[in-house]
C-alpha cells in the first residue's frame, strides 16, 4: 500500500557554514539518549544535540517509574508475561527478557549515580502496581516526579563525563555516504542552530562514525496529547529520508487517563499516573457509574489500550450527558496532595481538588509503541544509524506498551547501545551529496495534520476516516517546497506530516484490532496478521510491507 507521493526526501535550508567531526553524535537528550552518551564515554567522544534544553523532552514529564522486579515475591517471568500480555501477540521474547533481566541492574545503576527513589534510603524501595502488571514493581519518586529524578541523575552524570552539548540545534537530515564493499551508510548529520524564537541561525555538517537518534516519539501529530512540544517525530522522519526502515508505526498508545481541562483543550495535556488506580483510584462515568468493572479481570488496572477503549466506548454513550471525558475517582486515597504533587498542582489549576472532587479524564496521545526497527544493540538496517528509547522498536512493547517498561528499557537500551559502541565503531565514511528532492511544509499547516489525525485516527479507526485522513495528508504532502522558509516549525510540521502519512498507511494496512490499534471493520485480531508491517519511504512514496 502507498500513502502520499509529495513526501520530501530531504528538508529544505541554507547550506552548511561549519562542521564537527565526532566518534558519535547522539540526537536527543532524555534518559535514553543520556544514557546512550554516558555509556560511550570515556572511550569516545561524543557530541549531544538537542534542540531545546536538555530537559525539555519525555523523560521530565514522566510520573509513573521505572518498572523492575525487586519484590522478593515477584519473578522475572511474572514480568516477562505481562510484557508478552500487554503486547497482544507481537513482542519479541528475546528483547522483552533482555529488558526485564537488566531492569534491576539499572535501577541500581541510576541509585549509583545519585538517583532518590522513593524508599530507598530507608527499608528498601517503595514499589508501587500500575495497570498490567501482576506484582508491585514500580519504583518511583516524589510520588509522580520519577522522570524528573531520573534526568536530573543522568545529566548530572553526562555533564560530569565529559560529554560535548549542543541545545537549541534540530537535526535535519542524515548525511550518507558509501562503504568500500558499495553499501550506503550514515556519514554524520547536518544540523541546524536555532534562535529562542526558533528561527535558523546557522547550518552546520557533524561527521560521526555512529549517529544515535534518542529524539523520541511523536505524540504532537495529534492535538491532544501528554506529550511535551518538542516530540514532533523527528527523528523518525530524518530516518525515513534516509532509507531506514520502521515498524509498527500504528501501534500509538493512547493513555487513559489525560486530565481534561475542557472541549477546547489542546496540545500538552496534563498527566493523572496510573499510580493512582495502582493505590485504588477508580473510572466512573457521567451518571457515576464505574466502567471498568466487568469489562477486564484486573478491572482499572487492565492494560491501557482495553481501559482507553472501554473509556471511548463509555463516552460515546453520553452517560449523564458527558460524551467528551469521564472521571477519576481517587477521594478514598490518603495524603494525595504529599504523594501526588503534580497531579495536586494540575488539578488545582482548573479548580479541582482531587481529595474531594472527581478528577476529570479522557484519552490522549501518549506513547508510539512502534518505531526505527533496530536490534538489541540499537542498529537500523543502514550502517551507522542507531536508535533507542521511544523512537526505537526493539520488539519490546509490541501491539501495547506495558504501564512504566518505557523508562527502563530507555536506561536498559540506551546502556547497551552506548557500551557496544564503546567497544566497536562503525567504518568512516565520507558524506556524498543528497540529490533528493528538497522541500518544507508550510508551518501554517502544522494544524492541518494535528487536527485530522485526532478527528480520524485516534483510538479507534474507521476505513472511511482513514481514508479521509490519506486525502488530506496527500494534498498537504503536494503542497511542500522550497520556497517555505527555514524554520523549527516547518521543519517540524515537514517531520509531522511525514510520520503522520507513515502512521495512517500502516492503520490502513493492518486489517485487524490487536493491542491499541482498533478497527471498526475488523473488530477482532487475526492470526495472518500477527506480524509487523515495516515502512520505508521511496521516492517521496510510504510503502508499506
Amino acid at each position: 500500500m502507498l500513502g502520499s507521493s509529495g513526501l520530501p526526501e530531504q528538508l529544505a535550508s541554507v547550506e552548511p557554514t561549519w562542521s564537527i567531526d565526532t566518534d558519535i553524535v547522539v540526537l536527543g537528550s532524555g534518559a535514553a539518549g543520556l544514557s546512550a552518551a554516558l555509556a560511550s564515554r570515556p572511550a569516545r567522544t561524543v557530541l549531544l544535540v538537542t534542540k531545546d534544553s536538555l530537559d525539555a523532552g519525555s523523560t521530565n514529564w514522566a510520573q509513573g517509574g521505572l518498572a523492575a522486579v525487586l519484590d522478593p515475591n515477584d519473578l522475572i517471568e511474572n514480568h516477562v508475561h505481562d510484557t508478552l500480555v500487554a503486547g497482544a501477540g507481537l513482542c519479541d521474547e528475546t528483547a522483552v527478557r533482555e529488558l526485564v533481566t537488566e531492569a534491576p541492574n539499572a535501577i541500581r545503576y541510576l541509585v549509583g549515580l545519585g538517583a532518590a527513589f522513593d524508599g530507598c534510603a530507608s527499608d528498601g524501595m517503595a514499589l508501587s502496581r500500575e495497570g498490567g502488571h501482576s506484582h508491585r514493581r514500580v519504583v518511583r519518586a516524589g510520588g509522580d516526579q520519577s522522570g524528573v529524578e531520573v534526568q536530573r541523575s543522568l545529566e548530572m552524570s553526562v555533564r560530569s563525563a565529559g560529554v560535548t552539548t549542543m541545545e537549541h540545534t534540530i537535526g535535519l537530515d542524515l548525511l550518507m555516504g558509501t562503504t568500500p564493499e558499495g553499501t550506503r551508510a550514515v556519514a554524520g548529520v547536518r544540523v541546524a542552530q536555532l534562535d529562542r524564537s526558533g528561527n535558523v541561525e546557522s547550518v552546520g555538517a557533524v561527521t560521526a562514525r555512529a549517529v544515535i537518534i534518542a529524539t523520541g516519539g511523536f505524540g504532537q501529530i495529534y492535538a491532544s496529547t501528554s506529550n511535551p512540544p518538542s516530540l514532533t517525530g523527528d527523528g523518525v522522519a530524518m530516518a525515513l529520508r534516509a532509507g531506514v526502515t520502521a515498524t509498527d508505526l500504528e501501534f500509538i498508545q493512547f493513555h487513559p487517563t489525560v486530565l481534561w481541562s475542557g472541549a477546547d483543550a489542546t496540545g500538552q495535556q496534563g498527566l493523572v499516573s496510573e499510580a493512582l488506580r495502582g493505590e485504588g483510584a477508580q473510572l466512573r462515568d457521567g451518571a457515576g457509574l464505574r466502567i471498568m468493572e466487568g469489562v477486564h479481570p484486573l478491572e482499572d488496572l487492565a492494560p491501557r489500550d482495553v481501559v482507553a477503549a472501554a473509556i471511548s466506548a463509555r463516552m460515546a454513550e453520553a452517560p449523564g450527558g458527558v460524551d467528551d471525558h469521564v472521571f477519576l475517582d481517587a477521594r478514598g486515597i490518603d495524603r494525595f496532595d504529599e504523594r501526588f504533587p503534580t497531579i495536586t498542582a494540575a488539578c488545582l489549576e482548573i479548580g479541582i481538588d482531587p481529595s474531594k472532587d472527581l478528577i476529570p479524564v479522557a484519552p490522549a496521545a501518549h506513547y508510539v509503541c512502534g518505531g526505527l526497527a533496530t536490534s538489541l544493540d540499537g542498529a537500523t538496517d543502514v550502517e551507522g544509524c542507531f536508535a533507542v528509547g521511544e523512537v526505537a522498536c526493539t520488539g519490546v512493547h509490541g501491539a501495547n506498551r506495558l504501564a512504566s517498561n518505557s523508562l527502563t528499557e530507555a536506561v536498559v537500551m540506551g546502556t547497551r547501545v552506548g557500551r557496544s559502541l564503546s567497544r566497536a565503531l562503525p567504518a568512516a565514511v565520507l558524506p556524498e551529496e543528497n540529490l533528493g528532492t528538497r522541500g518544507l511544509l508550510d508551518s501554517a499547516r502544522r494544524d492541518d495534520v494535528r487536527t485530522v489525525m485526532s478527528k480520524y485516527v485516534g483510538v479507534v479507526r474507521s476505513p472511511a476516516g482513514l481514508a479521509a485522513a490519506a486525502e488530506v495528508l496527500e494534498e498537504l504532502g503536494r503542497s511542500t517546497s522550497t520556497s517555505a522558509p527555514a524554520t523549527q516549525q516547518s521543519i517540524e510540521a515537514t517531520n509531522l506530516l511525514t510520520v503522520a502519512t507513515a502512521v495512517v498507511t500502516a492503520a490502513r494496512a493492518r486489517e485487524e484490532s490487536r493491542g491499541c490499534h482498533l478497527r471498526t471493520d475488523f473488530p477482532e485480531a487475526r492470526d495472518e496478521w500477527r506480524r509487523s508491517l515495516n515502512v520505508t519511504l521511496q521516492s517521496g512514496r510510504i510503502t508499506v510491507g
